[in-house]
C-alpha cells in the first residue's frame, strides 16, 4: 500500500518527521518497505509562459521558443514537441537544472540554435511513465513559480508491506486511524455527509445470495459531463499511489477505494437491463471483462447481472457490456460488501489480480459501502455535475459479519508481554483504537470496531497493546528454562541418517511443493484421487501430491532441458496419498536415477542406471532403517507409472512399504524426462514400525573363508528371490556355514534349454572349528544344490 504524506496530513495532525513517521508505523507492525521523496531534482524548474513558437530553421521536427520563466528576461529554447503554442504555460528547466531522471540541464546549440533550457513533459518530472507531449499548466498558473511549489510536489510516498490480516489498512482513512491511534491525535478527514437525492432516477436491486452478499448499494447519477479531464490534484494522488489514471469516472471510483477502502463500480446505466441481481454464475456462464478476456465462469462464481446477462464477476472486475466512457451520460454507482470467503481465489482463477480483489478478500467493513456511496457522489457532482438520484440498498442484515465480543485480562496481558502497563494504559490503548470496553473487574469485554477482521481472541488483543505500545519499548530478557537430553534409541529410524546415506551414495537432496499439477498425477496414476486444493495458486499447484514422483519428475525434467542428464535426486517429505478412500498424511523418502551410472571417464566405457542401482540404493536405506534383508523383499508387481517386467512393490515382513521401478517409457515421453529414468519411494512410517536391527558385534573368525562357485539352470521365471529363501537358511550344523553369496552372472543362449537360464552363484562358507577337508566342502556345495533344487528347480549347469 502505498500512499502520500500530504493525503495523510489532511486526515491526521500527528505532528511526528518523516523518520518519525516510518519508525512508529514499521513499530506498530506496520512495516514501511520504503519511501520516495516527489520534489527531488525540481528546484530549478519554474512555471514559464511560451511567448512566441517558430519552426526551427535547421530541423523540420523541432520548433523554437521563446519563454519567459519570471526571471526578467526572455530564453530561447529549443523543443521536439507539438503540442504547445503562444500563451501555454508550462514547466522549464533552466540550466544548472537535474531532473528526477538524472538528466542535467545546460546551456547548449541544437543544429546552429542556443538553447537556454528544457520544456518539461510529465514523464521528465518524474510523474508519468509516458506523456504524449510537454505538460501544460492551467492558464492561471503563475509565472516563475517552481513548478515543485505549484504541484505541491514537497511530498513523499511511503510504501507499506502490509500483512494479510491487515486490510483495514488498504486506505488513507485506515492509516489515518492507526497513526491517530499512535500519536493520540483526533482523526479528522474530508466531510462525509449525505447528498440528498435531486431525482426519482434509480435502479432496484435483487440479492439472490445474500449469504455471500449481505449489502448492496446503488445510486443512478444523471446527466454526468464523463468526458471532463480528471483535475490534477486527483490524478497526482492515485498516481502517487500507485493508480494509473484512466478516465474521470474509474478515476473517482479509484479515488474513493484509495480514500476509504471501499471498492466502488461504476455501471453505464444506459446500457444496463432491468434490475440488478447479485447470484451465483452457472457454470460455463460467459461474460467478456473489461481488459477484453472473455471468460466461462466456474459455477457458484458471484456475480452483478440484469436482465442481459453478467455485468461484473463481483469484487474482481466489470464487463464490458456496461463499462463506462467518455460518452457516458447516467452512471449507476455500486458500492457492496461481498463476503471475503466467496471472493476468495476467484480473481486467480480467472489470472487476475485487482485492487478491488485485493480487498475484498482481505475484508472490507460491512458499513463502509454507505459512506463511500455518498463520498463518490459528492465528487462526481463536483468535478462533473449531475444530478443523483436516491440510494437503493438491498440488506440481509442477519448475514452481516458480527462483532465479536472477546474477554481480557490486563493482568494476563503484562504476563505475556513482561511489562507493568497496567489497566488504565491497556484501558487508553483500546479508546484511541475505538474498541468497546466494558472495564469491571479482572476480565474486561472487548468489542472491536467492523473494520477488524482479524481480532478473535485474547491474544490478538495482547498484540494490539504491544503495537500501540510500540515493540521496540517492550522490555528484552533472555530465555531460561530446564533442557532435557532425549536419550533416543539405537531402533529409531531417523531422516538425518537418511539423508546423509543417499549423499554418500551421490545423491542431492531436493525441496519441491506439496502443491502439484494434477495432470502430472493423472500421467503417473490414472485412478488417483488426490486432495485437491479449494484456492490454488494456480492450476500446475491445485492438488496435494500422492507421492514423490511428481516433484522428482518436474526437477528432472528441468534438468534436462538444461542439458544435465546424470542425475541422483532424493526428496524426503510429506506425501497425501487416498487409502481406503481416506486422504493420509505420510513421511516417505523417494529418490530418481537418470543418465550414467559414473561420472565421464578417459575410456570412454559408460553404463547407464537401471531398476538394480535403484534396487540396491533401497537395500542401502533399508540396512540403514534397520530392516534386515531377511525381513525385507522385492516383490515383482505393476505400477502404472512404472515400466512392467522393471518394477517391484518394497514389503517389510509382509507389508506394504514402496515401489522401486524404471519408469514407463510413455509416461517419460509425456513428461519429458530421459527414459530409463528409475524412480523408488519408502513408507517411513512404515519402516519405523519394523525397524529393530541393529549392527552387533561378532568375534573375527579364526579360520579363513572358502569360497565356491557354481551354475545352476533354473526356469526362467525364477527370480532371485526364489533363491534366497533356502540359501538363506544357511547350513545347520556341520563342520561349515554360508555366510553370504552373490549371483555373478545370469545366462541364455547356447548350451541352455530355451525356457531356461543359466545362474552363476558365489557361496562363502565359514568353517566353525577347524579348517575342512575337499569332501566337507563339497558334501556342503551338495547340500545347499539340492536345497535349490526342491524349491527352485534347480539342475547343475554340465
Amino acid at each position: 500500500m502505498r500512499f502520500s504524506e500530504r493525503w495523510l496530513a489532511e486526515w491526521v495532525e500527528h505532528g511526528w518527521d518523516r523518520e518519525t513517521l516510518v519508525h512508529r508505523l514499521t513499530m506498530a507492525g506496520l512495516e514501511v518497505e520504503g519511501t520516495e521523496y516527489l520534489g527531488q531534482g525540481l528546484d530549478k524548474v519554474l512555471v514559464g509562459v511560451i511567448e512566441a513558437c517558430e519552426q526551427h530553421p535547421n530541423a523540420d521536427r523541432l520548433s523554437l521558443c521563446r519563454v519567459d520563466a519570471g526571471e526578467g528576461q526572455t530564453r530561447s529554447i529549443v523543443c521536439g514537441a507539438t503540442n504547445m503554442g503562444p500563451g501555454d504555460r508550462v514547466p522549464v528547466a533552466i540550466p544548472g537544472a537535474t531532473l528526477p531522471n538524472g538528466m542535467k540541464i545546460k546551456k547548449s546549440k541544437l543544429r546552429g540554435e542556443t538553447s537556454e533550457g528544457m520544456l518539461c513533459s510529465e514523464t521528465e518530472l518524474g510523474l508519468a511513465e509516458e506523456s504524449a507531449g510537454l505538460m501544460i499548466l492551467p492558464e492561471d498558473a503563475p509565472v516563475g513559480t517552481p513548478v515543485r511549489d505549484y504541484l505541491d510536489l514537497d511530498d513523499t510516498v511511503v510504501e507499506l508491506d502490509l500483512t494479510p490480516n491487515r486490510g483495514d489498512c488498504l486506505s488513507v482513512a485506515g492509516i489515518a486511524r492507526e497513526v491517530a491511534a499512535l500519536s493520540d491525535q483526533p482523526l479528522v478527514g474530508p466531510p462525509l455527509g449525505p447528498v440528498a437525492p435531486s431525482s426519482g432516477a434509480k435502479r432496484e436491486v435483487q440479492l439472490e445470495a445474500g449469504a455471500d452478499c449481505p449489502r448492496y448499494l446503488g445510486r443512478v447519477v444523471q446527466g454526468v459531463a464523463a468526458g471532463r479531464e480528471t483535475p490534477f490534484w486527483m490524478r497526482e494522488r492515485l498516481r502517487r499511489c500507485g493508480v494509473r489514471p484512466v478516465s474521470l469516472l474509474v478515476d473517482v471510483t479509484n479515488y474513493v477505494m484509495l480514500e476509504l477502502g471501499q471498492p466502488l463500480h461504476a455501471f453505464d446505466n444506459r446500457r444496463l437491463a432491468g434490475d440488478i441481481r447479485v447470484r451465483h454464475a452457472a457454470a460455463g456462464e460467459p461474460v467478456t471483462l473489461l481488459d477484453g478476456s472473455a471468460v466461462e465462469l466456474e459455477a457458484g462464481a458471484l456475480v452483478v447481472a440484469d436482465d442481459a446477462g453478467v455485468q461484473a464477476v463481483a469484487g474482481v472486475m466489470g464487463a464490458q457490456g456496461s463499462a463506462v466512457d467518455e460518452e457516458t451520460e447516467e452512471v449507476f454507482l455500486e458500492a457492496a460488501h461481498f463476503r471475503p470467503g466467496a471472493l476468495a481465489g476467484r480473481a486467480r482463477k480467472l489470472g487476475l489480480h485487482t485492487d478491488a480483489s485485493h480487498r475484498f478478500e482481505r475484508g472490507v467493513d460491512p458499513h463502509l459501502p454507505v459512506i463511500a456511496m455518498e463520498r463518490a457522489t459528492a465528487l462526481l457532482m463536483e468535478i462533473a455535475g449531475g444530478i443523483p438520484g436516491p440510494v437503493t440498498e438491498a440488506l440481509n442484515e442477519a448475514d452481516l459479519p458480527q462483532r465479536p465480543v472477546i474477554p481480557f485480562r490486563p493482568a494476563r496481558a503484562d504476563a505475556r508481554l513482561g511489562t507493568e502497563l497496567g489497566a488504565d494504559a491497556m484501558g487508553d490503548a483500546f479508546r484511541r483504537l475505538s474498541f468497546e470496553t466494558e472495564e469491571e473487574g479482572e476480565e474486561w469485554e472487548v468489542v472491536p470496531p467492523s473494520y477488524r477482521f482479524d481480532l478473535a481472541l485474547e491474544a490478538d488483543l495482547i498484540e494490539e497493546v504491544a503495537r500501540l505500545h510500540g515493540y521496540d519499548r517492550l522490555p528484552t530478557a533472555r530465555l531460561a528454562g530446564s533442557m532435557e537430553p532425549h536419550a533416543g534409541l539405537e531402533t529409531d529410524v531417523q531422516d538425518r541418517p537418511l539423508r546423509q546415506a543417499l549423499v554418500d551414495r551421490g545423491y542431492r537432496e531436493v525441496i519441491t511443493y506439496s502443491f502439484v499439477d494434477p495432470d502430472t498425477v493423472g500421467r503417473l496414476d490414472p485412478e488417483a484421487e488426490p486432495l485437491a486444493l479449494a484456492n490454488p495458486l494456480s492450476r500446475e499447484q491445485s492438488v496435494m501430491r500422492p507421492d514423490l514422483f511428481a516433484g522428482l519428475l518436474e526437477t528432472a525434467a528441468a534438468n534436462r532441458a538444461r542439458q544435465n542428464h546424470r542425475l541422483r535426486l532424493f526428496e524426503l517429505g510429506r506425501v497425501f496419498p487416498r487409502i481406503g478412500g481416506e486422504i493420509q498424511q505420510r513421511d516417505a523418502v523417494g529418490g530418481l536415477l537418470a543418465g550414467p551410472v559414473d561420472p565421464p571417464h578417459w575410456d570412454g566405457r559408460r553404463r547407464a542406471a537401471d531398476f538394480f542401482d535403484g534396487k540396491g540404493d533401497v537395500e542401502a536405506l533399508l540396512r540403514r532403517a534397520g530392516v534386515g534383508a531377511d525381513r525385507a523383499e522385492f516383490r515383482a508387481e505393476a505400477h502404472p507409472a512404472l515400466h512392467p517386467g522393471q518394477t517391484a512393490r518394497v514389503l517389510v515382513n509382509g507389508e506394504p512399504a514402496g515401489w522401486v521401478g524404471t519408469l514407463h517409457p510413455s509416461v517419460a515421453e509425456g513428461l519429458e524426462v530421459d527414459a530409463c529414468t528409475v524412480l523408488y519411494q519408502l513408507d517411513l512410517e512404515t519402516l519405523r514400525a519394523h525397524a529393530g536391527d541393529v549392527p552387533r558385534y561378532q568375534a573375527v573368525p579364526r579360520l579363513p573363508v572358502t569360497h565356491r562357485d557354481l551354475a545352476v539352470v533354473v526356469p526362467e521365471e525364477v527370480t532371485a528371490a526364489a533363491l534366497q529363501e533356502p540359501l538363506a537358511e544357511g547350513l545347520e550344523g556341520g563342520p561349515l556355514a554360508l555366510v553370504d553369496w552373490r549371483i555373478f552372472d545370469v545366462y541364455t543362449g547356447k548350451g541352455v534349454e530355451e525356457g531356461f537360464k543359466s545362474i552363476g552363484l558365489s557361496l562363502t562358507l565359514q568353517p566353525r572349528e577347524e579348517t575342512p577337508t575337499d569332501a566337507q566342502i563339497e558334501a556342503a556345495v551338495s547340500e545347499l544344490v539340492d536345497r535349490l533344487a526342491a524349491r527352485g528347480g534347480a539342475t547343475l549347469r554340465s
